[in-house]
């Protein structure tokens, strides 16, 4: 009787089907994650953004995800993901394209950081040197017995603090010209205040320094006139080509003219992240050109070419991994600089390792793929990093001057 109840109360069905699932597509029954119909996925791909971030970093950072068994043998089993991936073992390890995606968005994204950083402070810390250098100047011509010549000097003097308060804040082509005519300047005056005097010959460049200086300040002169970026093919300073038409060598120059214009109001730092933002583009084209390369280079080895690009994509992601784990540690290290010596210098032990530790991998990643003697692996290994380094110069120029037509005018 008390089993009756229950069974009236809890019906088999209700308890055992709760609710039935139907495939959004074809409407068909779901008894699992996909529609045995049409294969659709029964959970909504439309959920709210929050959402699908947790999801995304639960996958990367819970203890068992395969970004835990991938990110290690990344670092330091060289070779060890590639070989597992070719031999089908591949459930347990973030696929390489995906596996590259992942960490160059992150490495871009530092890398912008950190060398934008890196520029601001370099400048700031070069211009406080060189007017610490006048201050010191300024101090020994005042101590001396007034005359006009030291008032001349003094007053020269002012200008390039006055100037180096100026660009201090900014480190673009025409304040770096600034920046050196003005530490010229600065080395000749202190050789003065040690020597008292300078050669025929030193006297004479000095001279040449100094009107130089006071054109510039008077305005006669364009400082970066000549000391800017330029881009021609010829004598005059023009940059056109025999084989086009008048009107587009003309369409040319302009472009050319605009590009020297921007380059020389721009800041090194613009510059750089301009040319970084275009980095991300390029390489999808690099790796291809990559494994082309490697294909060319083991033409008998009967790799097909998406295993080249296995190895393109993973020598990549460890490249920039490493190098993100290197700038990570210098941060820290510039972080402890005044508190302890003991771990800046184990810091910088680590630093080089890591350094070193890259062309190593690299070396012995390509002898456990390709399975050749030590010899014939690093014959290839040299040429391959030399047509490489060929190939990325090639897209950091073009980053470069991509990013600089993006530079408003």
């Amino acid at each position: 009787m008390v089993h009756e109840q229950q069974l009236q109360k809890n019906p088999p069905e209700a308890s055992a089907q709760p609710h039935n699932k139907e495939c959004d597509n074809c409407h068909a029954p779901i008894n699992g994650p996909f529609c045995s119909q049409c294969g659709q996925e029964a959970e909504s791909t439309l959920k709210y953004f929050w959402t699908v971030i947790l999801h995304i970093l639960d996958d990367i950072f819970s203890f068992d995800s395969r970004a835990n068994r991938t990110l290690l043998p990344l670092l330091f089993r060289p070779g060890f993901l590639t070989n597992q991936y070719f031999a089908g073992h591949r459930v347990h390890y973030i696929p390489p394209l995906r596996l590259y995606l992942f960490i160059s968005i992150i490495f871009f994204i530092s890398l912008k950081f950190f060398a934008s950083a890196d520029l601001q402070s370099d400048h700031a810390k070069e211009v406080a040197s060189l007017s610490e250098d006048i201050s010191k100047i300024e101090a020994i011509y005042k101590a001396q017995e007034a005359t006009p010549e030291q008032t001349e000097k003094l007053t020269l003097l002012a200008s390039f603090q006055n100037k180096l308060s100026d660009i201090k804040t900014k480190d673009t082509i025409k304040n770096r010209s600034y920046y050196l005519l003005i530490q010229k300047l600065v080395e000749a005056a202190q050789k003065q205040t040690t020597t008292n005097e300078l050669a025929v010959e030193e006297q004479e460049k000095y001279q040449i320094l100094v009107t130089q200086w006071q054109n510039v300040l008077a305005g006669k002169v364009e400082l970066n006139s000549n000391s800017g970026v330029q881009f021609s093919n010829n004598p005059d300073g023009t940059f056109t080509f025999d084989w086009l038409t008048p009107s587009a060598n003309e369409k040319l120059e302009q472009a050319t003219n605009s590009i020297e214009k921007k380059v020389q109001n721009s800041s090194f730092e613009q510059l750089f992240e301009q040319a970084i933002d275009k980095l991300p583009q390029l390489m999808f084209v690099l790796l291809p050109l990559f494994a082309v390369l490697l294909k060319v280079m083991y033409l008998f080895s009967k790799r097909l070419y998406l295993e080249h690009l296995t190895v393109a994509l993973h020598s990549h992601s460890f490249i920039f991994l490493s190098v993100l784990m290197i700038e990570l540690i210098s941060l820290l290290q510039d972080m402890l600089a005044s508190s302890s010596d003991i771990m800046v210098d184990g810091l910088q032990f680590i630093i080089t390792l890591g350094i070193i530790w890259i062309p190593v991998y690299l070396y012995i990643m390509q002898k456990r793929v390709y399975k050749q003697g030590y010899f014939i692996t690093l014959m290839k290994y040299g040429l391959i990093g030399i047509m490489y380094i060929l190939l990325l110069t090639t897209a950091f120029l073009i980053a470069f001057i991509w990013g600089v037509t993006d530079l408003p005018s």
